[in-house]
């Protein structure tokens, strides 16, 4: 019996659209995640010294904070 494999692209041009693609949505992942970030830096950056005390936060941590997929 003889198989006959369809699946497979001419010349590569679904590889080179898939790569396209995926570029452009890691382009867009990236844009989310800083304003993401930018955001709650802004947010924590707002607070007192009291209010990040009462979050368990320090004024130094709001970067590594804001940059961290922890809460995500």
């Amino acid at each position: 019996m003889a198989a006959f494999d369809t699946t497979r692209t001419t010349y590569g041009t679904a590889t080179f659209v898939n790569r396209a693609y995926v570029f452009l949505a890691d382009l867009v992942a990236d844009i989310i995640a800083w304003n993401d970030a930018r955001v709650t830096r802004n947010a924590l950056m707002d607070l007192t010294d009291r209010e990040l005390a009462d979050i368990g936060l320090e004024r130094g941590a709001i970067d590594d904070v804001a940059r961290s997929n922890f809460i995500r």
